[in-house]
């Protein structure tokens, strides 16, 4: 039984731990940063393995993803691939991230 004292004791201004998580990153300032990371976290989940395991260093500076690739032909391949590349990525962040992509 749930004690009725206590229950209308509550806040009424409760939210959801996504909601307490975006608040606190926004009053952090670090919003942007979370979500650069979680992108390049998500880099092998979006691509695939194969690509990912040709791919180095992966940063991401002024909203630009570099991409530093180990297998020239593949280098190749990417640059024509990077508008599909961009909305696979905002897909899978569900938001836009980055603007542009740049293989190295």
């Amino acid at each position: 039984m749930i004690n009725k004292k206590y229950h209308k004791d509550r806040k009424s201004d409760t939210m959801s731990v996504s909601e307490a998580m975006s608040d606190l990153l926004r009053n952090y300032r670090i919003e942007d940063k979370f979500h650069e990371s979680r992108l390049v976290d998500s880099w092998e989940k979006v691509m695939g393995r194969p690509i990912a395991s040709r791919t180095g260093k992966l940063y991401i500076k002024d909203k630009v993803l570099f991409v530093q690739l180990t297998s020239a032909p593949l280098r190749h391949e990417l640059e024509m691939s990077k508008d599909r590349i961009l909305e696979l990525l905002e897909k899978e962040m569900g938001r836009k991230i980055v603007d542009k992509v740049v293989f190295r």
